[in-house]
């Protein structure tokens, strides 16, 4: 039992230094541990999804996801650090998650702040000279239902309480609280809500070389040791196997779709439940 708890320790301590960065205990003792307000009550729909090691599954969906379409590929391809620095990108992405579901709500503001801050400054030029911004609320807004429907797709395919309709419609509801202090102007309030945002963007996605080279770096070329990249393959299949069907031609991805509802959906599960196995272990207290 000792080795086991041992390997426990070790394998979830790797996997939240990959994810959280080298200051991630730091942040996580600052936003667990603040005494204050919050967002969101412990136990809620949104702590539970993003509390989950579905995440895992659910944020290279997203990536996935957005990369179809063209203007919020191209602002991430010419301002985002995801060829050089994947992993610092993840970790803040992943802070940015848990400080505005778990944080103070001074936190979670200040978070939110310095997001819109950052893309107040990301412009830029379309190929057919038409302009961008990641401020844009049409692009927010794409971005948001992208990641909030993989991460509700992955939490109901892997995670560890699948939630029922009411707590989907209340999940979708609360990240719309988030994404409207981004900016988003309008974004869904449930389930429904979020599958017609989705249909209605249709006829702007499409494959760009952007998007396949983004594709092929996360799904081929991720920047991890050889012994890892075998399980990360499975967590990135399992993503793939969560994808629309008619995103396969436009990003090039394969579809096998009987592997996936069979083979990939278990070592799928296998693979996020030994992550929340190994993130079990007992969280040490803040540093006085």
């Amino acid at each position: 039992m000792t080795d086991l708890s041992g390997l426990r320790d070790r394998l979830g301590g790797a996997i939240f230094h990959r994810v959280a960065g080298p200051d991630g205990a730091r942040h996580r003792d600052r936003i667990h541990h603040t005494p204050g307000p919050r967002w969101f009550e412990p136990g809620s729909p949104i702590a539970q999804v993003h509390g989950d090691a579905s995440m895992f599954v659910g944020g290279i969906r997203a990536l996935l996801l957005q990369s179809l379409h063209p203007a919020a590929m191209r602002a991430v391809s010419e301002h985002s650090g995801y060829r050089g620095d994947m992993w610092g990108r993840l970790a803040r992405t992943s802070r940015f998650l848990a400080v505005t579901t778990f944080g103070t709500a001074a936190d979670a503001q200040q978070a939110v702040d310095a997001v819109r801050a950052i893309h107040d400054r990301i412009t830029g030029t379309m190929a057919d000279g038409s302009s961008y911004a990641a401020s844009d609320p049409h692009l927010l807004l794409w971005v948001h239902v992208a990641e909030v429907d993989s991460f509700l797709r992955a939490h109901q395919a892997y995670g560890a309480e699948p939630l029922d309709q009411a707590g989907r419609d209340r999940y979708v509801a609360q990240t719309a609280e988030v994404a409207r202090r981004l900016g988003v102007l309008d974004p869904p309030t449930t389930e429904a809500g979020l599958a017609d945002v989705l249909a209605g963007f249709r006829p702007e996605l499409r494959g760009t070389p952007e998007a396949r080279e983004a594709v092929g770096y996360v799904l081929l070329r991720p920047p991890l040791p050889l012994l890892a990249r075998p399980a990360y393959g499975v967590l990135a299949a399992a993503a793939v196997g969560l994808m629309p069907a008619w995103t396969r031609v436009p990003l090039r991805l394969p579809w096998l779709p009987v592997a996936e509802r069979t083979v990939v959906r278990v070592l799928g599960g296998a693979a996020v439940g030994t992550i929340r196995w190994a993130m079990s272990a007992p969280v040490p207290p803040p540093a006085a």
